[in-house]
């Protein structure tokens, strides 16, 4: 892991959560322009339902999404990962009450940060580990 100072962690930390927490509101899920410009070209997601979804898919998925509350996400952590690279990791509790632990690799291109890769698992019943 690539040496960073605190104060580096804590804004690269507040820098990913804002741009995960856009992910996570319904105003911005709904605008599939939006939604774009947050995920690579070759982005790629595990769902939670255990289904492989490529970028072209979660942004029609998000846009045709009924409307929502928006989720919080809690236990955010940022691992560097390299100098442009980062895996964000924390959990989100769903509309239907189940818990999932999510995991995302940011990578930073052309000055800003593209997430490449998103994982959900459904969290164990006594999993604190993340919260």
């Amino acid at each position: 892991m690539p040496h960073t100072d605190s104060a580096d962690l804590a804004a690269l930390t507040a820098e990913l959560r804002a741009l995960e927490e856009r992910l996570l509101d319904p105003a911005v899920r709904a605008q599939p322009g939006e939604v774009a410009a947050l995920l690579a070209p070759e982005f790629t997601e595990f769902s939670a339902n255990g289904w492989i979804v490529d970028k072209a898919t979660i942004v029609n998925a998000l846009a045709s999404e009924p409307p929502r509350v928006a989720r919080q996400a809690r236990g955010f952590k940022v691992r560097p990962l390299g100098p442009d690279a980062a895996l964000t990791t924390w959990r989100v509790k769903r509309d239907d009450g189940i818990e999932t632990l999510r995991s995302s690799v940011w990578q930073r291109r052309d000055g800003r940060w593209l997430m490449v890769f998103h994982q959900g698992t459904r969290a164990a019943q006594d999993d604190e580990g993340t919260s």
